[in-house]
């Protein structure tokens, strides 16, 4: 029986992403199929470059192409193409038409390490070939321009009219601690805050992108009103920590971004335990396992938790976050797996809001 590229994609077809709930060949992912007599090349290409369930795809992906018959031998090529889920506001055109996903971090109080999941987020995504700028939106405490190194810094504006991001550990960043001294204490009222806010996120060149990552500041102020007024955002990530004081707030969080239809994407548990330098021994400070539950409790994903270390703080002060500083280590390890899932979640988001391309054969 000779090999087709109709049996090909009769064969992908049956793959299904877990993520999207569809099948590889429906969500345009099959591509450049050539046969060759019994041979054949394809490429798939993933929603994201940090795609979680890669793994299985392939895996299910190879076992199909094993089924076909009369095909003897298969050479896939992977590639990734990371679809927009909206960048722009709600309006026709759009605020970052050239932005692909918008991703909110945030959390229900101070003292989770929300900029300590954002920043190692957008590097991670980074790392993976991501196109990422990371915005630092919590006026009141910018940290980002120490987290990444970029201290006192200044971006420039070519126009006089725009800014343009300074760049670090292959991301953009926008931050306003770039634009005020370190020293100067910002007391602004709502409609100065949403005035600022726009400013970073229209006036600032951030060309193409596939996500842009907005520290928010901790609680449940202006901020995250503004954006859901003026952008439409992938989704949020809720930061917490295991102790239930933590986790309280995390509900009100939660209740904010329903109440100004941002879907979340699920909850991250920073500071889940300590694990012992010397000998490897787990102390659980704060708790353990309150994020997973409040995920279960709210019916929203776990993205998975990050354990107490000195080399995250170690990191974070020296200006290289800890997901490229000791990429080996179990933190940095669970930042790549947060990262992952939350670019799975976005993806799976993405797909619900527009329709899926339709693949023929020719």
């Amino acid at each position: 029986m000779s090999v087709t590229e109709a049996s090909i994609l009769a064969a992908m077809s049956k793959v299904i992403d877990p993520e999207l709930h569809v099948d590889l060949v429906k969500a345009g992912m099959v591509k450049d199929i050539r046969v060759s007599g019994d041979t054949v090349k394809l490429k798939i290409e993933l929603t994201t470059p940090a795609c979680p369930m890669k793994g299985k795809i392939q895996a299910d992906s190879e076992a199909a192409l094993k089924a076909v018959p009369g095909l003897k031998s298969f050479d896939i090529e992977w590639g990734a193409q990371v679809r927009s889920s909206g960048g722009g506001a709600p309006s026709p055109g759009g605020l970052l038409p050239k932005v692909k996903n918008i991703i909110l971090v945030g959390a229900g109080k101070g003292g989770v390490g929300k900029s300590t999941v954002a920043v190692n987020l957008a590097a991670a995504l980074a790392q993976h070939g991501a196109k990422v700028g990371l915005l630092d939106a919590d006026f009141y405490g910018p940290s980002i321009p120490l987290m990444t190194g970029l201290g006192e810094k200044k971006p420039v504006s070519p126009d006089g009219k725009s800014l343009d991001p300074l760049i670090a550990h292959g991301m953009k960043v926008m931050s306003i601690g770039f634009l005020v001294e370190a020293d100067q204490a910002l007391i602004w009222r709502g409609p100065m805050l949403h005035g600022a806010l726009m400013q970073l996120v229209r006036d600032v060149n951030w060309g193409e992108l596939d996500y842009l990552v907005l520290d928010l500041p901790p609680g449940t102020g202006d901020v995250a009103l503004s954006l859901s007024q003026s952008i439409r955002a992938a989704g949020a990530v809720l930061v917490t920590t295991p102790q239930d004081v933590a986790l309280a707030d995390v509900v009100r969080a939660k209740q904010m971004f329903d109440k100004v239809h941002i879907p979340v994407l699920g909850i991250v548990e920073n500071m889940s335990q300590f694990v012992c330098p010397n000998c490897s021994h787990v102390t659980p400070i704060f708790n353990h396992g309150g994020g997973r539950k409040a995920a279960e409790m709210f019916g929203i994903p776990f993205l998975g938790e990050v354990p107490l270390d000195l080399k995250v703080r170690v990191s974070g002060d020296s200006g290289v976050p800890v997901v490229i500083g000791a990429k080996d280590s179990l933190e940095a390890k669970a930042f790549q797996e947060v990262a992952r899932n939350i670019a799975g979640r976005v993806s799976a988001q993405g797909a619900k809001s527009m329709p899926l391309p339709v693949v023929q054969a020719r």
